[in-house]
């Protein structure tokens, strides 16, 4: 089942800031991928299918997802014994004429690679059998529709249902095409082929019944608006039922004015993999919004329409405390010593993938200052590795 739509003539030339927050955020996450789960490979090898490859790098010489992929491989490869076992599908003739040539590349320096013209559909059982006793990332980034959310419970939760070797997925859920088809819901003249083709994708109808309410509805704009955020948030929801992983939904745009064009979806059966995904997010989203400052000044765009980026300082200031007092709520509910790596989100809080991980070594320290615990966070390199014991939480 072709469920890519394609790409536009000028998608190539450059990369539009969404794709700068995905790359960002591809380019710092695999290779930690790699790296916290190699060991649970015989033979240190582990195995990455990018479903949806394109070209594998833009007319001017940036790299896009292949290469960002094949250049962690080539930095792994440094390592002694690791290998990044990468494999790619592409369907559109001359974009894989071109991710193989770059692909090629990469092989005469050393890298495991493969590239496969066709569907995703097609090569993903076979990567999914190469990676019997290895770590597997999938990383789907469709123009259009995604797999199936069947095809997708089948290998997550069937073929892959342990949490070891680790099964991660970093998927593209468009809300552009979540918002095309729910006009043919609202409309008597709708497709219903294309309709049941999104049944699939969420893995059932349910999705309709927010755009039968839009309907209804005397803003059918505002409605249809709060219809597509509500479906990719049951999609993530659900998907995190069917597979039993924990899931996190990531929304990306063009600008601060304008809705998210897609969200990234995450899975993962690691809290390690939760921790980590969250710092990378952050760290990709000051990225983002370095590069849409570069632009508008190289632009001229500058102007009082601008939304002027949060200052990076005062966020990590405001998140300080907030972060102390979900780690002292934690303290309290388990009344013993916490690994701060199995408590992610409820550590975080609404700061998830909006601050980096050095924000809550500050709240640690200012939980101790206040004499709520005995640790102090020093000492220990890895933050999510600290660990608290109970202080005296009623000072």
């Amino acid at each position: 089942m072709a469920m890519s739509s394609g790409t536009g003539g000028d998608y190539w030339v450059d990369k539009a800031l969404p794709s700068v927050f995905k790359h960002d955020l591809l380019k710092r996450y695999l290779p930690q991928f790699g790296g916290m789960t190699s060991t649970q490979s015989r033979d240190k090898r582990v195995v990455y299918l990018d479903g949806y490859a394109g070209e594998g790098r833009y007319e001017n010489g940036e790299p896009a997802s292949g290469e960002i992929a094949l250049r962690v491989a080539s930095d792994l490869r440094a390592k002694p014994g690791m290998t990044l076992e990468c494999f790619f599908s592409e369907a559109q003739a001359k974009s894989f004429s071109r991710l193989h040539d770059v692909v090629q590349q990469y092989q005469g320096w050393g890298v495991r690679a493969h590239a496969h013209q066709g569907e995703v559909d097609g090569v993903l059982d076979r990567v999914v059998e190469r990676a019997v006793g290895e770590p597997l990332f999938l990383f789907l980034d469709p123009c259009g529709l995604v797999l199936p959310q069947d095809r997708l419970v089948d290998v997550l939760a069937r073929k892959r249902p342990k949490p070891r070797p680790a099964t991660e997925l970093l998927m593209n859920f468009s809300m552009m095409a979540v918002w095309r088809l729910g006009g043919h819901v609202r409309s008597p003249k709708g497709n219903e082929k294309s309709l049941q083709r999104f049944d699939d994708v969420c893995g059932g109808t349910w999705w309709r019944e927010y755009f039968a309410d839009a309907v209804a509805s005397r803003d059918k704009d505002g409605a249809a608006e709060d219809a597509i955020e509500a479906v990719a948030a049951e999609y993530a929801r659900l998907l995190e039922r069917r597979t039993g992983m924990l899931v996190q939904s990531v929304p990306v745009s063009h600008s601060p004015r304008r809705r998210a064009v897609y969200r990234l979806v995450f899975a993962t059966r690691s809290p390690y993999g939760l921790w980590v995904f969250g710092d990378a997010v952050a760290r990709a989203r000051a990225t983002w919004w370095e590069t849409l400052e570069e632009r508008e000044e190289d632009d001229g765009l500058f102007s009082v329409a601008s939304v002027t980026r949060p200052d990076p300082a005062e966020v990590e200031t405001r998140a300080v405390p907030e972060i102390a007092a979900n780690l002292e709520n934690l303290l309290r509910h388990k009344r013993s010593r916490i690994k701060l790596v199995d408590h992610t989100l409820e550590i975080f809080g609404s700061y998830y993938g909006q601050v980096t991980e050095p924000v809550v070594r500050r709240a640690v320290q200012l939980l101790h200052k206040q004499g709520k615990t005995p640790s102090n966070g020093v000492g220990v390199r890895r933050i999510r590795e600290i660990t608290l014991e109970p202080g005296n939480l009623a000072a």
